[in-house]
């Protein structure tokens, strides 16, 4: 390991969390000011992360907060092997164990609401994984190895061959970034009806654990939109950031939906057109050994 990576390692653990707090703070201004709202300052997570590690520790079950640290571990992990461009498939099941972790910690609580708050979950993983999966085959088909650093290879940017996986990216955006329609698992904001969903018996440092994964999680999100064009640094940032002012529109303009119709829009419209993709990645640019 030479210097250069143990300074990206060093970016990440102390960049990222910072990165993704400010991206928490912009996501409540933009969202106060398309309600007609002042809003909070810009730093206000960071606030809120440091009064809940002053708080008590109080907990209802021994090891809920031992899946706090596998969330974060896990998905600190996911963004390191998302900066060393390594293999995609791996970076999913990783990432995949991040969200579990957080799922098992709800239903270990015992509590009603985070047991169907984790149960909804559930649901939106078997949402998004799928689109997950065709976005790393993608990859795949276009060099050749499931590695994000063979990106490098192409003759054009990732965009220009998976047009339609994009898009179905972008919504699965909104159901990682727990914004409406898709928030019913848990919520950053206070429409959510099941309290906070999986999240509601945390409380203290453990969900301030938990808020700190999720800067991490937000620059993991917006770093898989940004490979799609990561061999121009600025168009790669740009595109990022249209996906992230798509997640926050959408979630000023639609209300919550049930989660058969999360399935029913990710499993039919988003999974066809994203198949539809593949069929002509394969059959136009894959070139097999």
């Amino acid at each position: 390991m030479n210097s250069f990576d143990i300074l990206k390692i060093v970016l990440v653990l102390i960049g990222a969390p910072i990165l993704g707090c400010l991206i928490a703070g912009i996501d409540r201004k933009l969202t106060a000011r398309l309600q007609g709202r002042v809003g909070p300052p810009l730093l206000q997570p960071y606030y809120d992360v440091v009064k809940l590690f002053k708080k008590d520790n109080m907990i209802v079950h021994p090891a809920q907060n031992f899946y706090v640290v596998i969330y974060v571990v896990f998905v600190i992990l996911s963004l390191l092997m998302l900066v060393f461009g390594m293999d995609m498939l791996m970076i999913i099941f990783v990432y995949t164990i991040s969200s579990v972790a957080l799922i098992v910690g709800g239903m270990s609580t015992g509590s009603p609401y985070a047991r169907v708050g984790s149960s909804r979950e559930i649901m939106a993983i078997l949402s998004y994984e799928p689109i997950l999966i065709l976005y790393a085959l993608a990859i795949y088909l276009l060099t050749g190895t499931f590695k994000l650093s063979a990106l490098s290879t192409l003759s054009s940017p990732l965009l220009a061959y998976i047009p339609l996986i994009f898009i179905s990216m972008l919504f699965v955006m909104n159901i990682k970034f727990k914004k409406s329609p898709f928030d019913y698992s848990t919520s950053h904001h206070a429409h959510q009806e099941l309290v906070k969903g999986m999240l509601t018996e945390y409380s203290g440092p453990g969900l301030g654990g938990i808020e700190i994964g999720h800067f991490y999680e937000y620059v993991f999100l917006l770093g898989l939109m940004f490979m799609f064009w990561s061999s121009n640094i600025i168009i790669g940032l740009l595109l990022a950031v249209i996906a992230f002012l798509f997640v926050i529109i959408m979630d000023n303009i639609t209300a919550r939906v049930y989660w058969q119709w999360m399935l029913k829009v990710s499993w039919s419209i988003l999974l066809i057109i994203s198949i539809a993709n593949i069929l002509i990645v394969y059959y136009f640019y894959f070139k097999p050994a």
